[in-house]
């Protein structure tokens, strides 16, 4: 039993999951990475959680947005609040203040937010200002103008913080735990740890084209595509798994400042501050002004850098963009982005989607597609593949592996090794050399599926650049192969 396994292994890391459990917290509106939480602080050995706990602890602790009027209520009055709580922090150097805003209570346009006391700053500042968002307990009050000059003006002051982070998240111990699995098993024990059942799938290939989403999650700047009937799950792996990553949704309207740098406020967008950034249904996204926006990001895609009024912006984040197709073009020989927003079908664009996930060929989501059985804490699990970012050995042994034919195409063989090295690092997270993996298994489960994404691309530049890509062109993907 997989689910046992992982448990023996890495202990208490190790959370129950199950349809049941899964529809109690979507109904709760938490992501994945509180559900997971909870569950493990109110659960028993056996995994059995006490929903009665659960539920009296999100309503002492976890407010809804409605909520937080009565907060406000209670701190002009002269009370103080606590509760744990989403937060962004930004320090403002005009006023020398840290400021602080609750995005899940509406931040500064409904008043959820203020100043952080220097020394909760001073205490917590790696865990305050190390990322964009973070969760923690805040503890918050008024604080009254006692200069006489106006004392019925007041701002909210957070006094106290506790981030939330109920363990260490320790990268060498899981590597090391990786060797305790077959390929076959660790690929079972990822999809439990994302939320899916393993067994609910009809073949290995199955689970590698559902695993290839959190490509993203642990290679810096692989951009992807993927199409797919609705119904698969595409935008729950982005939206749920971790924070850090951002999903725009596809019924609003996204502007340069937003995604890649605002002038105005001399500041970075999305793409600066988050692992990924995905666009779902892009056959509705709407651009605001789509022409500045595509040549900006051609070049972010391309380089890793956005310019903005006298400064450059280097980023990591990966380009996702998710997309539903009809039955009829579930076929990498036909076009499949004429109905995707023109931003993404532009070829000069579509070339730096570095894979296309065969979104067609994994299964719509049904119950028993829902993991049932052990798997890893999603807070935890997200924060590993986000280590495994900064991982560079990967690299080496890359390098180690691979012949790669001296008049391959360079956005090709950058492609490619990006793919690869992403499923390197999640199917062998323990390899440190290029001997620590089977030959067979590499090629299988890194090599060849790296190939097929980025074949995939290229297969659409011919439909819509037929001369440019035509493979009598020797545009074709390199024939790259393993150094045995």
């Amino acid at each position: 039993m997989i689910g046992q396994k992982i448990k023996d292994v890495f202990s208490d890391m190790a959370v129950l999951k199950s349809p049941q459990h899964s529809e109690e917290f979507s109904r709760l509106s938490l992501p994945s990475y509180m559900r997971d939480w909870l569950l493990m602080k109110f659960s028993d050995f056996d995994g059995v959680p006490n929903f009665d706990s659960i539920y009296a602890y999100i309503k002492t602790y976890i407010p809804n947005r409605d909520e937080f009027e009565q907060f406000k209520y209670r701190l002009v009055s002269g009370e103080s609040v606590r509760f744990l709580a989403r937060i962004r922090v930004s320090v403002d150097v005009a006023s020398g203040k840290t400021l602080f805003e609750l995005p899940d209570f509406g931040g500064k346009k409904n008043g959820a937010c203020g100043t952080i006391a220097s020394e909760v700053v001073a205490e917590w500042t790696n865990a305050l200002l190390g990322d964009y968002e973070n969760w923690g307990v805040v503890e918050l009050s008024r604080a009254v103008d006692e200069s006489g000059k106006n004392r019925s003006k007041g701002e909210i002051r957070m006094t106290d913080y506790s981030p939330f982070c109920p363990y260490v998240v320790d990268l060498e111990t899981y590597c090391e735990n990786r060797r305790e699995f077959t390929t076959e098993e660790w690929i079972d024990a990822l999809l439990l740890s994302i939320d899916y059942n393993p067994s609910g799938y009809a073949s290995t290939r199955q689970k590698l084209y559902v695993l290839q989403r959190l490509l993203p999650f642990v290679e810096p700047r692989v951009n992807l595509m993927e199409l797919a009937p609705q119904g698969t799950g595409k935008s729950y792996v982005y939206q749920k798994i971790s924070k850090r990553g951002w999903l725009v949704g596809g019924s609003g309207t996204i502007s340069r400042a937003a995604l890649l740098y605002d002038n105005k406020e001399n500041r970075g967008g999305l793409i600066t501050l988050f692992d990924f950034v995905a666009f779902d249904e892009i056959q509705s996204l709407k651009f605001k002004d789509p022409d500045d926006i595509q040549t900006a990001l051609k070049h972010y895609m391309e380089y890793g850098s956005v310019d903005g009024f006298g400064s450059k912006t280097i980023a990591t984040a990966g380009i996702v963009v998710l997309g539903n197709v009809a039955a009829e073009q579930f076929d990498v020989n036909v076009n499949m982005v004429k109905n995707i927003n023109p931003m993404f079908r532009h070829p000069e664009v579509l070339d730096r989607i570095h894979g296309i996930i065969p979104g067609w060929e994994i299964p719509r989501l049904r119950t028993d597609l829902i993991a049932n059985d052990w798997g890893l804490n999603v807070e935890y699990f997200g924060e590993i593949l986000h280590l495994l970012r900064d991982e560079n050995h990967y690299s080496a042994i890359l390098n180690e592996a691979l012949i790669i034919p001296e008049s391959s195409d360079g956005r090709d063989t950058t492609a490619i090794k990006r793919l690869c090295s992403g499923l390197l690092k999640l199917l062998f997270p323990h390899a440190r050399s290029k001997d620590d993996i089977d030959p067979c298994e590499f090629v299988e489960y890194c090599l060849n599926p790296a190939l097929e994404m980025r074949k995939a691309v290229k297969n659409q530049m011919r439909i819509l650049k037929p001369g440019e890509f035509d493979t009598s062109a020797n545009r074709d993907v390199p024939k790259i192969e393993y150094r045995y």
